[in-house]
């Protein structure tokens, strides 16, 4: 199982709103802190002049290379990461034979959210990834948008950024616009259409068990 997304569904999401007007104490109050939303998503096509880190795991030189898409409000990709990902790693791309790299896809404001704060600091990303995954259910669905956005402070700070940094980071539009043009450019490039999907030495493959995953990681490697 596994998360679709199309050209369609992708405006509907960016197209859902505009700005949301959050507090930093959590009410929809008023125009204190703006969060980034469709209005500023759909100017991706505007040039912008931000830097976009990659986000790698693994020795850069080890001989394959697999990039997940995923979706911080995805399930499937959340079973992934605390299920098979660990797997990945230990046998993977701790001892050397896979670069990892993981890039997101936009479904909707809350995940455009949850990646700007775990890239808020690139050093903390994959910690804050392993937050923002094993906690989905409970951020995701804390009911109104002020409460969800304070959830995502939360894991924020448990992370060690300093709350000024923090809303910085949420209400960086300049960076939401930079991240979604570079997302919608990286999956026309790989065919990208449902969440998670990897692309594995160049190869598009779909979501799959460990098994799977390591007998296709087998092949590449020649063993």
């Amino acid at each position: 199982m596994k998360r679709m997304i199309s050209a369609a569904a992708l405006a509907v999401a960016l197209l859902a709103g505009g700005g949301w007007w959050i507090s930093q104490q959590g009410r929809a109050t008023g125009p204190e802190i703006a969060l980034p939303g469709a209005a500023v998503a759909q100017q991706s096509s505007e040039a912008v002049d931000v830097e976009i880190v990659e986000m790698v795991k693994g020795d850069p030189d080890a001989p394959v290379e697999v990039i997940e898409y995923a979706s911080f409000t995805c399930p499937h990709c959340a079973t992934f990461h605390t299920g098979v990902l660990p797997q990945l790693e230990e046998n993977y791309i701790d001892t050397g034979k896979v670069r990892f790299v993981y890039r997101e896809v936009y479904f909707d404001k809350y995940g455009m959210w949850a990646s700007m704060i775990a890239r808020c600091e690139p050093s903390k990303f994959f910690g804050i990834t392993d937050l923002l995954y094993k906690g989905q259910r409970e951020w995701s669905r804390a009911g109104s948008d002020a409460a969800i956005a304070n959830e995502l402070r939360k894991i924020g700070l448990l992370a060690g950024i300093d709350k000024d940094r923090l809303e910085s980071c949420l209400t960086d539009s300049a960076k939401l616009r930079g991240l979604v043009a570079w997302y919608q450019a990286n999956a026309e490039e790989h065919g990208i259409r449902a969440t998670p999907s990897f692309v594995v030495d160049g190869e598009t493959v779909s979501n799959m068990s460990y098994g799977e995953f390591a007998a296709l990681l087998d092949e590449k490697l020649g063993q």
